[in-house]
C-alpha cells in the first residue's frame, strides 16, 4: 500500500434502505468516518468528505488519507514521586513494575521528569507512539460509525457465510437497519482489509437490480466510483446528484404542457430515496376527479403514490402528474398505463369520501363528539367544544362584542365536526381542512367556514395564521383550552419531550398576539382559559404564564433581539404583546443614543439602592428637603422630562418617550457626583429615596433600562 495520501472509498452495500432516514443516514455514516479517521491521524483537516446515499447502499469518499498515521508523542504519567522514588532518589519496586508493564526498565530512569499534578508531582514518561495503519484504525473506525448510525428500527438477521471459529451458518446474528451484502473499501486502488457485519471488504459492488450493463461492478479506484457506478451500474450514487436530477426531469416535463410540478421538499427527498436511476414520466387521471377538493387527490397521490401533482399558472391542480419511475424503458407507455391504472382508485375513495360526508351536515355530527375521548383527565372532544366555545365567546366579545363573539361561537361548534367524516378518518392531515369545505356545503356564513378551517393554523413555523377575524378568535380559543387543560393536568414540556406540541401552540399564541396587534392582556386569557375548566389551580395558571413568557422570549430573539433588548423589555412583565415589537423598537433606538450607556448604568444602581431601602422609598417628595443643588435640579429635570414621557407613552410612541430621558443623563450624573443619598438625618434619605423611586418609574415604563447596563 503507498504510503503517500491518497483517497478513501468505503461502502455498504444494503438491501432496499427505509426512504425517509436514507439521507440522514447516509450523512451520519460519513460524518463519522470522516472524523473517526481525524481523530486517528490517518485524515487531517484539509481531508474533504463526500457523501453517497442510494436505496441500497451508503458510501462515502474521504480525500487525503494516509496509509499509516504519523508517530505521536505521548507524556505517560506513572505515579506520584512519593511512591516512584525512595528517599535517596532510587527508583521503588512500584516504580520497576510500573516500567516493567510498559515494556521499560531500569534503562529510561534518566529520562523521567518530574510535573506538578495538584499538590504533588508526579513522574513523567515521554514515548513516541508509533501511528495506526489504516487498516487497523478502519477498522475500529467502521464499527464505531455503523454503531452510531441513527436507524429508525434494527433489523435482526442471520448471516449465511463467514469467517472465523464461532461462525454458526443460519445461527450468527446480525442487527443493521437492512441485510448488507457487500463490503467496499478501496485506498486508491488497493483494498484495505476490514470486516463489518460479517463482510470481508472488497472492491465488487452491485449496479440497477434491472438495469446495471455489467454485475458485479468491479471498483478500480476509489475515485472511479460515481464514473463506473453510473457507466456500469446504471445508479446515480450521489443523493444531491440524483436530486437534482429528478427536479431537472420534473420541470422539463411540466414544461413540456406548460404546467408546474408541486413544490414538496420532502417528497423530492423520499423519491430520491426510492429511486436509483430516475425516469420521470407524464401521466394523467379523469377529469371527473377534479370535483373532489384539490386537497385531497394532492395528498392521496403525495403521500400514498409519492407522485408529484401538476398546477396551472394559476396554482390550481389539474388532471395530470409526473411520477419517478426507477427504470428506463425504450417504451414508457406500459409504466405510464399502470401508475394511471394504480391511482385511479385512490382517487376513486377520495371522490367516495366526499360525497358520502357531505349527505350529514358538521352540525348534526357534533353531538357524537361526546363519544370521542379527547383525554382520560380531560374528557371528550364533546366537553372540548363547549370549553373552546366559552373561550372564544369571551375573545369575541373583547375584540369585536356580540356579533364576532356570536360568529366565534358558531365555528367552535362545528370546528371539531370533521374529525368524524370518513375523508378525514382516512387523511387525518386534512382536519379543519374539510370543515371548511363541508360547512360552505351545509350553507355556513363564509366567515364561519374559513374559521372551522383555520382553527388549527398556524400548524407549524412559517404557517400562515387564520385569515378572518373569528379565525383569530376560534385558533386562539383552541390553543389556550390545550394549553391550560394539560398544565392543568401537570402535562407540562419538559427537556426535548413534548408530545402534545404545546410549546408549538403557545408559538401559534404568540404570533397571533403580535402579527395581528390584538389589544389583548396575556394574564387576562390564561384566566378565560383556566375559568373553562371544572377546576384549575392557581400553580397551573402561574406555570403557563412563565411557559408562555419563556416562549415569547426565545421567539423575539429568533426574530433577531438581542438577549438584552428582550430582557429589557420582558423584565416588565408587559401584559399586552401587540405592542412589543414598538417597545423593543424604541429600546434599540434607545440604546444607540450616546447617553444610553450612562442612564443605563444610572438606572441599574438606582434600582439596587432602592432594594435596599424598599420601605423609605415610599415616601412622598418634599421639595423644601431638596437642599443640595444637584438633587434640586435633578427634580426640577425630571419634573420636566416625566410629563413629556409619560404623555409619548400614553399615546404608543415609545420610542419618543425613551428619548425624552435623555436630557436626564448630566443631572442624574451630577446628582450621584454631589449627594449622599444614605445621609445621617433621616428625613434627608427618605427625601431622596422618594426622589430616586420618581425617577426609576419615569425612566422604566417601556422597559427595565438596567438590562441594557453591560
Amino acid at each position: 500500500m503507498s504510503m503517500g495520501t491518497q483517497d478513501l472509498l468505503v461502502e455498504l452495500f444494503v438491501e432496499e434502505l427505509p426512504p425517509k432516514a436514507l439521507k440522514k443516514l447516509g450523512g451520519a455514516f460519513g460524518d463519522a468516518l470522516q472524523q473517526g479517521l481525524r481523530a486517528l491521524g490517518l485524515a487531517d483537516e484539509h481531508s474533504g468528505l463526500t457523501v453517497f446515499a442510494s436505496p441500497r447502499r451508503l458510501a462515502a469518499r474521504i480525500s487525503h488519507v494516509r496509509a499509516v498515521a504519523p508517530d505521536k508523542a505521548v507524556a505517560l504519567k506513572l505515579m506520584p514521586v512519593a511512591v516512584g522514588l525512595d528517599k535517596d532518589g532510587q527508583p521503588t519496586p512500584a516504580l520497576l513494575k510500573k516500567l516493567a508493564g510498559l515494556g521499560a526498565d531500569a534503562g529510561v530512569l534518566p529520562q523521567l521528569r518530574r510535573q506538578p499534578d495538584g499538590k504533588t508531582e508526579a513522574l513523567m514518561l515521554d514515548r513516541v507512539a508509533p501511528g495506526v495503519t489504516l487498516a487497523a484504525g478502519l477498522q475500529q473506525v467502521l464499527a464505531e460509525a455503523i454503531a452510531k448510525l441513527p436507524i429508525p428500527k434494527v433489523m435482526q438477521y442471520q448471516l449465511e457465510s463467514g469467517d472465523g471459529p464461532d461462525f454458526l451458518p443460519g445461527w450468527t446474528s446480525v442487527h443493521f437497519v437492512r441485510p448488507a451484502h457487500g463490503l467496499v473499501a478501496l485506498h486508491g486502488a488497493d483494498v484495505v482489509p476490514v470486516q463489518a457485519l460479517g463482510l470481508q471488504s472488497g472492491r465488487q459492488t452491485r449496479g440497477h437490480r434491472f438495469e446495471a450493463l455489467v454485475d458485479p461492478v468491479v471498483l478500480q479506484h476509489a475515485d472511479h466510483y460515481e464514473r463506473q457506478l453510473q457507466d456500469q451500474g446504471a445508479v446515480i450514487a450521489g443523493f444531491a446528484a440524483r436530486r437534482a436530477e429528478i427536479v431537472r426531469q420534473l420541470a422539463a416535463a411540466a414544461a413540456s404542457v406548460e404546467l408546474s410540478p408541486i413544490d414538496d421538499d420532502a417528497l423530492l427527498d423520499e423519491v430520491t430515496a426510492l429511486v436509483e436511476r430516475p425516469r420521470v414520466m407524464l401521466c394523467r387521471f379523469d377529469d371527473e376527479f377534479l370535483a373532489v377538493p384539490p386537497e385531497c387527490l394532492i395528498l392521496t397521490m403525495k403521500a400514498n403514490q409519492k407522485y408529484f401533482p401538476l398546477l396551472d399558472a394559476d396554482g390550481r391542480l389539474t388532471s395530470r402528474f409526473l411520477i419517478v419511475s426507477n427504470i428506463d424503458p425504450a417504451d414508457a407507455r406500459r409504466v405510464v398505463e399502470g401508475n394511471e391504472r394504480v391511482v385511479r382508485p385512490r382517487l376513486a375513495d377520495a371522490k367516495f369520501f366526499f360525497d358520502q360526508d357531505r349527505k350529514k351536515t358538521l352540525a348534526s355530527r357534533v353531538p357524537q363528539l361526546a363519544q370521542v375521548v379527547y383525554h382520560g383527565k380531560l374528557g371528550s372532544q364533546g366537553d372540548r367544544v363547549e370549553r373552546v366555545r366559552t373561550i372564544a365567546r369571551a375573545i369575541g366579545e373583547q375584540l369585536g362584542g356580540g356579533a364576532l363573539s356570536a360568529e366565534a361561537d358558531r365555528a367552535a361548534v362545528l370546528a371539531k365536526a370533521d374529525l368524524l367524516t370518513d375523508m378525514v378518518g382516512e387523511f387525518p392531515e386534512l382536519q379543519g381542512v374539510m370543515g371548511g369545505y363541508y360547512a360552505r356545503h351545509d350553507g355556513e356564513t363564509e366567515a364561519v367556514a374559513l374559521a372551522v378551517e383555520d382553527h388549527y393554523k398556524p400548524r407549524f413555523a412559517g404557517d400562515a395564521l387564520p385569515r378572518g377575524d373569528a379565525g383569530i378568535v376560534v385558533a386562539l380559543a383552541d390553543k389556550l383550552e390545550t394549553l391550560a387543560g394539560l398544565f392543568g393536568i401537570g402535562q407540562v414540556p419538559t427537556g426535548d419531550k413534548d408530545p402534545f406540541a404545546l410549546r408549538r401552540h403557545a408559538f401559534g399564541v404568540i404570533r397571533m398576539l403580535i402579527e395581528r396587534g390584538l389589544p389583548l392582556a396575556v394574564p387576562v386569557l390564561v384566566d378565560t382559559a383556566f375559568e373553562a375548566f371544572a377546576a384549575g389551580t392557581a400553580d397551573a395558571r402561574a406555570e403557563l404564564i412563565r411557559f408562555l413568557y419563556d416562549r415569547l422570549a426565545g421567539t423575539l430573539r429568533d426574530l433577531g433581539y438581542s438577549v438584552q433588548e428582550v430582557d429589557a423589555v420582558l423584565a416588565l412583565r408587559p401584559e399586552r404583546w401587540a405592542e412589543l415589537p414598538l417597545r423593543l423598537a424604541a429600546v434599540r433606538a434607545f440604546a444607540a443614543l450616546p447617553e444610553a450607556a450612562a442612564l443605563a448604568a444610572a438606572n441599574k444602581r438606582v434600582g439596587n439602592i432602592l432594594k435596599k431601602s424598599e420601605s423609605a422609598a415610599a415616601a412622598a417628595l418634599d421639595l423644601s428637603l431638596l437642599v443640595e443643588p444637584a438633587e434640586a435640579a435633578l427634580a426640577a429635570a425630571l419634573a420636566a422630562v416625566a410629563p413629556v414621557a409619560d404623555a409619548a407613552f400614553a399615546r404608543g410612541d415609545h420610542s419618543a418617550s425613551l428619548q425624552a430621558l435623555a436630557a436626564l443623563k448630566r443631572p442624574v450624573d451630577d446628582f450621584f457626583d454631589a449627594v449622599m443619598v444614605n445621609a445621617e438625618d433621616a428625613a434627608l434619605r427618605r427625601n431622596r429615596l422618594a426622589l430616586l423611586a420618581q425617577l426609576h418609574l419615569a425612566m422604566n415604563r417601556v422597559a427595565d433600562l438596567s438590562r441594557l447596563a453591560s
